[in-house]
């Protein structure tokens, strides 16, 4: 498959990450990505889609974050460099399926972004939503743009709390008088497409698990403790949200459940433990914006990561002299949420952001099934099963989000084919020589076309790393990072 990566030691360059991360460490991690705000927002849709089955669609999500999250471990040992899917689609498959997974990570979690804004807006101010969004967008960018970003304890403080607020909910829930067992039977309204659309937006809930994979370069042993640590995390973060889940529906029931906007306060209220609303608003708020900051901190890195490798507007690769950010890029991805939020709902923006990273997943296990023993391959049948389950579960979202995903997912793989073309256009002023060929041509002809990598070199030299660009791996949720040093597959 080409150049091979070695396998990662405990020894550490100058220019890698400290390997201090143990199993539990990385649980946490995962923990913190999946554990948040996608469990306030996405149980109303999905409930919409299912009806009485919506317990099945949290089955089937959780059947594909499996599978996602087995490849993905694989593959994270393979490579333990940090960079995630954006690197095991390029080193397995090729240049194209890296771009096409970082191009749909950046256009999903954008998504995220407005999802995540919505959600605090709609728990803070129902009646103002859209404008608490956006104010909420343009104050964390500013947050993120001087430097500011989510720590590691944050993180750890803002899971106690979201596991503190459900455990109130489900424990109100569980102890009224008007909970009944009878609203979790199925009724006659139960459709295969529906309960499919369901998983594909709780997908959106569990998108955090793969996070775990994007520390290769700080956990110990990463062939063994990231195959370990992703499936605990993932275990724990179903169980929380089938309890949860179940205590709502025996509150509200499938319908109620379906028609709430704010449905963890809906159900406190409904289990005369109205007191409890002001708690459930604030941790519903504390989930969003903490993920919101890491988010757009996430995909501005992988913004910066793409321009340098001119598959964005290399303009987006600048670097503040004086905060050492990706300014223009977190300035360009704040202004992309800041119009989102004030033109789409909480469950347009999950099943947009779910089409884009089930697409990134499908390249995650295709990568998978490229494997050798040697390498650690799975089982075939688990980037079997997670690749057809990510296409169907994408294909299944509500009709607006698959169209406006498939016509981005489009736009990127045409800027993908006008680039290549552009680069391979002979340089302009080049001489020929005696045989009649261009003068150069061999040297006009970008790095990128002659190794399958970045022209990186060419341009600026080795990319510099950016301060926060640890945090990047370290805060966000399982975004691919500026990490190019591995060679690609020939």
């Amino acid at each position: 498959m080409g150049t091979m990566v070695p396998k990662a030691t405990l020894t550490n360059t100058p220019d890698e990450l400290r390997r201090s991360l143990g199993v539990s460490d990385a649980v946490v991690v995962g923990l913190g990505a999946m554990i948040g705000a996608g469990i306030f927002a996405a149980l109303a849709p999905a409930a919409r889609a299912a009806g009485s089955a919506v317990l099945l669609g949290l089955a089937i999500a959780a059947l594909v974050a499996y599978c996602n999250a087995t490849s993905s471990a694989r593959l994270a040992a393979r490579y333990p460099a940090s960079g995630g899917t954006y690197v095991y689609g390029r080193e397995r498959l090729g240049e194209f399926w890296g771009y096409l997974a970082g191009w749909c990570f950046v256009v999903g979690k954008t998504a995220s972004c407005a999802a995540m804004a919505l959600t605090a807006g709609v728990y803070a101010w129902p009646e103002h939503a859209h404008a608490v969004a956006a104010a909420a967008v343009v104050a964390l960018t500013a947050v993120n743009y001087r430097g500011v970003q989510k720590s590691a304890l944050l993180t750890r403080v803002i899971v106690a709390v979201v596991l503190v607020v459900l455990a109130a909910v489900v424990v109100a829930a569980f102890t009224a008088e008007t909970a009944d067992l009878a609203r979790l039977e199925f009724g006659s309204d139960i459709t295969v497409f529906g309960v499919l659309q369901a998983a594909g937006l709780l997908f959106f809930a569990f998108a955090g698990y793969a996070r775990i994979a994007t520390l290769g370069e700080e956990v110990r042993d990463p062939a063994r403790t990231i195959p370990r640590a992703i499936p605990l995390a993932l275990g724990i973060t179903l169980l929380v949200y089938a309890v949860v889940l179940i205590a709502a529906l025996t509150i509200l029931g499938p319908h109620g459940l379906s028609e709430s906007s704010a449905p963890l306060t809906d159900v406190v209220r409904s289990a005369n433990a109205g007191w409890l609303a002001p708690v459930v608003r604030v941790g519903a708020v504390v989930a969003a914006l903490g993920a919101l900051l890491a988010l757009i901190l996430g995909v501005s890195r992988t913004t910066l990561a793409m321009a340098r490798d001119r598959h964005l507007p290399h303009a987006l690769a600048a670097v503040h002299p004086r905060f050492a950010v990706p300014h223009r890029a977190e300035l360009a991805v704040g202004a992309v949420v800041a119009v989102a939020t004030a033109t789409v709902d909480v469950r347009a923006a999950i099943g947009f952001s779910s089409f884009g990273v089930l697409l990134y997943y499908a390249v995650a296990n295709a990568a998978a099934w490229t494997l050798t023993p040697a390498d650690g391959r799975p089982w075939r049948v688990i980037p079997a099963v997670g690749l057809l389950g990510c296409l169907i579960l994408a294909c299944t979202l509500p009709m607006a989000s698959v169209r406006s995903g498939a016509a981005v997912v489009a736009i990127g793989a045409a800027i993908f084919a006008v680039r290549r073309q552009v680069l391979r256009r002979p340089k302009p002023g080049l001489g020929r020589d005696d045989s009649g060929g261009a003068a150069g041509a061999n040297q006009a002809e970008p790095a990128q076309d002659r190794a399958g990598q970045p022209d990186q070199q060419a341009d600026e030299g080795p990319a510099q790393p950016v301060a926060g660009a640890e945090t990047a791996v370290r805060g966000g949720h399982d975004q691919p990072t500026d990490d190019h040093g591995d060679q690609p597959r020939q």
